[in-house]
């Protein structure tokens, strides 16, 4: 059975292809360091359009409009440049709304595309551009310490890791968010509640790195204008060991964290890189595998959730559980040394 993969990595290469949802403009070019909040690409994803009534605003019928209408078809405008008119005593005119293009002239109607602002790709990743994709953006590469989550706010930033937790399982609390944090990337167990949450906001940081927080948090994270990565999800689940002390054993150095939204489909989740020299080249870890005795697994799902083990065996025989779901289903060695019969569904294999 293929088997999900997540990266908990104390030194490996990671490369990334960062692209548009739609053709734009590549910004960036082979060979440039760019930094996790650089723009590398950019697009135009809904233009806007507005309907100039223009025979309403001079008090004429559609018929009488067209002599009047100073602008031709293709032309661009700026806002306040007089579209039609004047007409009259008052010598009424109607201006353009605001930036854009004249689209369509007709039946006493002006139809403009209005100029929005443009969708901006950046790097998430501090590293080297190895690769463009054309009209779409580009793949960068580094080095270092890679831990990805499941869960993030889709926003990226970089800065200095300081742990405030002593352990997974600590809860982060409002009274050790002080001025000394303002600007870091806070690693901690769980976010308990909105008090918490709303006192990294308001200093602010500049990345917050979690086991888990209640799902009732995620209209607030959203809010925050710094990156959030969940490593297990929503409740109360410790971060698990080998997560932790990836991360906290690395204190003090710069952590990029990249809060992307998670999507099994392409692989993509949100991800901490520390990035760190190499002497030698070191390849990109797999990203698919088959499950296997003697792999290091997580469990996700279940009452075991959160904790990593050894996989001993997998069955050949789908296992009946308690639920009554019978499903394929592998032995796992927990590190307080329980061995327990997991589904291969709530297993991920770290690598």
């Amino acid at each position: 059975m293929l088997a999900p993969i997540i990266h908990y990595l104390p030194l490996t290469t990671i490369r990334r292809q960062r692209v548009l949802p739609a053709n734009g403009r590549v910004l960036v070019h082979a060979g440039q360091k760019v930094s996790p909040t650089d723009v590398i690409a950019e697009t135009s994803l809904t233009p806007q359009h507005a309907l100039l009534e223009v025979y309403r605003a001079l008090g004429l019928l559609p018929s009488q409009v067209d002599q009047y209408i100073q602008a031709k078809m293709g032309d661009r405008v700026n806002k306040g440049d007089v579209i039609a008119g004047p007409v009259g005593v008052l010598s009424r005119v109607v201006h353009a709304p605001q930036d854009g293009k004249i689209v369509a002239i007709g039946e006493g109607q002006v139809l403009m595309e209005l100029d929005s602002p443009a969708y901006q790709l950046r790097a998430g990743l501090a590293g080297t551009v190895v690769d463009l994709v054309p009209e779409r953006g580009a793949v960068i590469e580094t080095t270092g310490v890679l831990v990805q989550g499941v869960w993030g706010n889709d926003q990226a930033d970089k800065s200095l890791l300081s742990v405030l937790s002593h352990s997974p399982e600590d809860g982060l609390t409002a009274a050790q968010l002080d001025v000394s944090q303002r600007g870091a990337v806070v690693l901690s167990g769980v976010c308990p509640n909105e008090a918490a949450l709303q006192a990294a906001i308001d200093l602010p940081l500049r990345g917050l790195i979690l086991g888990s927080m209640p799902s009732r948090l995620i209209p607030l994270a959203f809010k925050a204008p710094f990156p959030i990565i969940l490593i297990e999800g929503f409740g109360r689940m410790p971060m698990n060991q080998v997560a932790y002390t990836l991360l906290s054993t690395n204190e003090q150095r710069e952590v990029i964290v990249n809060s992307l939204a998670c999507d099994r489909a392409s692989g993509l989740r949100p991800e901490v890189v520390i990035p760190l020299p190499t002497g030698s080249p070191i390849p990109p870890p797999p990203e698919t595998e088959t499950f296997a005795p003697g792999q290091t697994v997580l469990i996700r799902r279940g009452g075991n959730a959160g904790q990593a083990g050894t996989l001993v065996s997998v069955k050949s025989e789908k296992t009946l559980f308690p639920s009554g779901v019978r499903a394929s289903a592998g032995v796992v060695n927990l590190e307080n040394g329980e061995h327990v019969t997991i589904p291969l569904a709530n297993l991920e294999v770290i690598a």
